[in-house]
């Protein structure tokens, strides 16, 4: 899940991401004025970007013609002669004649997703001199465009807030649940002496703790599994919400229907409270449905 997630991310972050490789790249080679200088200069190219994978260059028939450069030992000093012309990153180069970013594949070094930035040399004639390349990890080029993503510190932090929450969330609807239970247990089993508001108040316990646990599997799920968000908007992006603000709703009417009965017979002169208590129903009914209809149209 965590993969298809970040894979979904960086679809989102794309044009940022390729902005920022092409403009790096061009900072550090695209203004030396020979190939051997460009070739002195991707040390300093790989100062930029001290996460990169590897950096190398391509002639224009996509065979490699120098060893990786790279801060991992076992990844550098390797790869020249290497044929590449068949690698998405030489032909859209080649073709487009311009930087490109590719989508994510598996790395022949790390065994890793990675993307690969490319950037094309030209000379006077305009004919291609070369093409560097240079390949990052999908995680660390997330991290580098999106500060909160789950890599970064931030990222991590909030997974550790969150799953904490969780914890916190699902230990209070588990004491609900048992609560419920517990109240519904202790009714007995001669149903003349049952209690009706003893009922009410177990199933209101029961419909929070329900609450309560759709709301932390949805935390937990997105948050800290990073579970991938779904696509339908209309029918799945607020579903926590409105099932959550749902079991609040339910636990509110049965406390008012609760209270009808109860000051009906014991005291009819504060009805009017739950009258109030079903207008206030009333109200949330009514934002949830305007809530959802915004969010559609959206």
């Amino acid at each position: 899940m965590i993969i298809v997630k970040d894979i979904q991310e960086y679809a989102e972050l794309r044009t940022k991401a390729r902005a920022y490789m092409c403009y790096i790249m061009s900072r550090s080679i695209a203004n030396s004025p020979t190939l051997e200088q460009v070739f002195e200069n991707l040390d300093a190219l790989q100062e930029s970007l001290p996460t990169a994978e590897a950096i190398y260059a391509l002639d224009k028939n996509g065979i490699q013609i120098i060893d990786n450069i790279s801060r991992v030992k076992k990844h550098a000093g390797l790869g020249k002669g290497e044929d590449r012309n068949q690698r998405a990153y030489y032909y859209k180069t080649f073709k487009e004649h311009r930087c490109i970013l590719t989508e994510p594949y598996p790395s022949l070094l790390s065994n890793e997703l990675v993307v690969t930035s490319s950037f094309p040399l030209y000379d006077e004639n305009n004919e291609l001199l070369a093409i560097i390349c240079i390949d990052i990890s999908l995680k660390n080029i997330l991290k580098i465009i999106n500060p909160s993503s789950s890599y970064s510190l931030f990222g991590s932090t909030s997974r550790v807030v969150y799953a904490a929450f969780s914890v916190a969330l699902f230990s209070v609807a588990m004491l609900l649940f048992l609560k419920g239970v517990f109240g519904f247990m202790s009714l007995g089993l001669d149903i003349k002496s049952i209690d009706i508001n003893e009922i009410f108040k177990s199933t209101i316990l029961l419909t929070l703790s329900l609450a309560i646990a759709d709301l932390v599997k949805a935390i937990f799920e997105e948050e800290v599994l990073r579970k991938e968000k779904k696509q339908n908007h209309s029918e799945n992006s607020h579903e926590t919400m409105t099932r959550f603000l749902g079991s609040i709703i339910i636990a509110l009417s049965i406390e008012a229907l609760m209270l009808v009965f109860k000051f009906a017979l014991t005291s009819p002169d504060k009805l009017l409270y739950a009258v109030y208590l079903l207008f206030g129903i009333t109200s949330l009914i009514l934002a949830l449905s305007v809530y959802l209809k915004v969010n559609q149209k959206n």
